[in-house]
């Protein structure tokens, strides 16, 4: 009896070995053996409250594992939280390696492109297209509204030494920096809104702190308003600064500054791509050829390469400029010399 219970004993113990030694290796082997992800690659999405069981079931769901116990023995042992996101699961991919990328939150990363020169109203309508931050920008209205009241309830507000003028007030133009932005989904339209005007508000700030001594400009909302027009008047980086030159000069000279740009921006949705002499001649606020002195507002977003030659304009003596046809401009000192590159300018067009 003793001998049969013995035997039975061994036996027992062999079959846990045997049931431990074998489930060992099956751990192994769930720990090296590659996930079953598509070859063109999976989007797996951890939403908020979403438990490891309920990520487990959701990865078999999508085909890409077939193991259960051995996720929540891993989990257990790398006891880190799973952060919520989309993340993006590439052939060869290991169980270890895919709950790292879900403990750091290694999610996807999308990007946005605010272009210099756009205008408020232009990057708004982008924001709305967005395939991701459109879902988030609301009714058409909304998102407007929202741009002026980040503008206006920023640090200080309109009146603050960072920037403003008491002539901004709710006014967006001008207020968001050109970059392209970085932004996981999730991140909403007035997300990457507030961080492009921090941006800018930086950026202002750092050009005021480095203009030239005698600048006419009176404050850094009016050096924002110059680097708008510097940025619709050329995307050749080489001239901003020659062409800030001249703009400064024409102000400290009482010069109007007669720059196209701004007539366009007043014509708003009147403009049809040609600007006519009637045009220079209707006056409206942002009619500089009307008007002396900058406009009222930004007439399109700068980037810092504009408000840093606004704020550090090239010395010179040259008041005009028109195109060459060739992508940049003539500069000239007096009107004569203007007008024969205006004629030589005419005399290239088809």
């Amino acid at each position: 009896m003793v001998k049969w219970a013995t035997g039975a004993l061994l036996l027992g113990v062999l079959l846990v070995a045997g049931a431990f030694l074998m489930l060992r290796s099956q751990y192994a082997d769930f720990l090296q053996q590659p996930l079953q992800v598509p070859p063109q690659g999976q989007v797996l999405e951890v939403q908020p409250g979403m438990s490891g069981r309920a990520v487990i079931q959701h990865l078999q769901e999508l085909g890409i594992t077939r193991w259960r116990w051995q996720w929540r023995v891993l989990m257990r042992q790398q006891s880190a939280a799973l952060k919520t996101g989309e993340y993006e699961l590439q052939p060869g991919l290991t169980a270890p390696l895919l709950l790292r990328k879900l403990q750091a939150g290694d999610v996807i990363h999308y990007r946005f492109t605010i272009v210099e020169g756009w205008t408020v109203a232009q990057l708004l309508q982008a924001l709305r297209s967005d395939p991701v931050l459109g879902a988030s920008s609301g009714h058409a209205g909304d998102l407007g509204l929202l741009a002026s009241e980040i503008v206006t309830n920023s640090a200080g507000g309109p009146a603050s030494p960072a920037g403003m003028g008491a002539a901004v007030g709710i006014n967006p133009e001008g207020w968001f920096l050109p970059e392209t932005y970085r932004f996981a989904r999730g991140y909403s339209a007035a997300n990457l809104l507030q961080r492009a005007h921090q941006d800018m508000n930086s950026e202002l700030k750092r050009a005021w702190e480095s203009r030239v001594t005698g600048h006419p400009a009176q404050t850094p909302y009016e050096l924002l308003v110059l680097a708008s027009i510097i940025e619709r008047e050329t995307a050749v980086d080489s001239e901003r600064a020659e062409i800030s030159g001249v703009f400064v000069r024409r102000l400290l000279q009482g010069m109007r500054l007669q720059t196209d740009p701004t007539v366009i921006y007043g014509l708003g949705d009147a403009y049809d791509g040609n600007i006519r002499k009637a045009d220079l001649q209707t006056d409206t606020p942002y009619n500089t050829y009307t008007r002396h002195g900058l406009p009222p507002t930004p007439i399109a977003l700068p980037g810092v390469a504009s408000l840093q030659a606004a704020a550090q304009p090239k010395e010179g003596s040259s008041l005009y400029f028109v195109a060459n046809g060739e992508g940049g401009h003539t500069f000239s000192d007096t009107l004569e010399e203007h007008q024969k590159a205006v004629n030589t300018f005419l005399a290239k067009k088809p």
